[in-house]
């Protein structure tokens, strides 16, 4: 919602100053999808709220439902045309989680990853950040009774949801958009605002040269996770092409800043490709770098199954379409279960991660503007 613009008209039409506070817990707190839902308002001014502003930045396009839903992703349509993704995801029941995007498309070109093969568009702003969380408390009913749709959710999901969870593991590299990604945490922990805590929030990064450093400073409670995968400068070079910029020993020394100043635990994100990253050799090197860490205890694996994206992947380069084979085939539940078990042997912290929407293409990863 554009605050700017809502005081501008609240002023031109010599409004009290505490119709702007009226309107934000409306909006923000008790989930209304209309201005002219807002009953504590005159009903003239009802009227012109609904006229010259609307609550979303964007429209949605297209919902998806997973077959046994938990899981929504919806295509969200940007007043410039552009298009982005949000999912909301439930990994037991009654806890959702929205995990949101920051930019359209992502520049960071992960090979294995949908949205990076589609290129980078351009960054999100801060309202259209955080009303994909708004959109999840505000349109689920309407937008699902008029979508395309796997299946109904039976009134599972719908206004006064209990948001759990907020994170930026959606389309975009957060810390390449920090201005306006910082704009929309406020929004979203404003105790006038949308009021989530902030240890309810996480920000996933595949390492931007000082990004953490950014986070400690502004918001100190909040997650931090990171998109490692590997634990070879090679293997995470050839793949991830941020790796040239903050390679393995750098990283290394940005977490150890991030842990003097915030002391709090970080999530290490790691994606088993099998035959690529899932080797025994590869278990060893993911032990010795966490390790090498003055905090090591401080440090959590999260092991994520590979979802898979499509064996043939159409990009555009110079506006020539091309054709990608996908190389990438995840790791089997056995050889995950294997990882896992050698890492805590080894007094590593890690968990096998639930992966949820993959029928939907709404898993980790798979998400590419369509």
């Amino acid at each position: 919602m554009n605050i700017e613009l809502l005081e501008q008209i609240l002023k031109e039409n010599n409004q009290p100053k505490f119709r702007l506070g009226q309107i934000i817990k409306a909006v923000y707190q008790d989930g209304v999808s209309s201005f002219l839902e807002i009953s504590n308002l005159p009903k003239d001014l009802r009227e012109i709220l609904n006229k010259e502003i609307k609550i979303l930045s964007f429209e949605a396009e297209k919902v998806l439902v997973s077959e046994n839903k938990d899981s929504i992703k919806a295509l969200l349509k940007l007043e410039d045309g552009n298009k982005i993704e949000t999912v909301l995801i439930s990994p037991k029941p009654g806890v959702w989680s929205a995990c949101i995007s920051c930019q359209v498309g992502c520049p960071m070109n992960c090979e294995f990853c949908a949205t990076g093969s589609g290129g980078f568009k351009r960054n999100l702003t801060a309202e259209e950040i955080s009303d994909q969380v708004l959109f999840w408390k505000t349109q689920t009913p309407p937008v699902l009774a008029n979508a395309k749709t796997t299946s109904p959710l039976k009134g599972e999901v719908g206004r006064g949801l209990k948001i759990s969870n907020i994170v930026y593991m959606g389309m975009g590299e957060p810390f390449l958009n920090w201005e306006e990604v910082r704009e929309s945490l406020k929004i979203l922990t404003d105790p006038k605002g949308m009021n989530f805590g902030s240890r309810s929030i996480s920000v996933s990064t595949v390492g931007i040269p000082g990004g953490m450093e950014k986070l400690t400073r502004d918001f100190p409670q909040i997650n931090l996770a990171i998109s490692l995968h590997f634990a070879d400068d090679k293997k995470r070079e050839k793949f991830m092409p941020a790796n040239k910029n903050l390679n393995l020993e750098k990283l290394k020394n940005e977490l150890e800043k991030y842990f003097e100043k915030s002391n709090r635990k970080v999530f290490l994100e790691y994606i088993l490709f099998s035959k690529i990253n899932d080797s025994e050799k590869d278990m060893r090197d993911l032990i010795k770098y966490i390790k090498s860490f003055r905090k090591q205890h401080l440090l959590h694996v999260n092991l994520i199954k590979y979802n898979p994206v499509g064996n043939n992947q159409e990009t555009r380069s110079n506006n020539q379409k091309i054709t990608k084979t996908n190389k990438f085939i995840s790791s089997s539940s056995e050889q995950a279960i294997k990882f896992r078990n050698y890492l805590l042997q080894n007094k590593i912290n890690c968990t096998i991660r639930k992966s949820l929407g993959t029928d939907i293409q709404g898993a980790c990863g798979q998400l590419a503007q369509h």
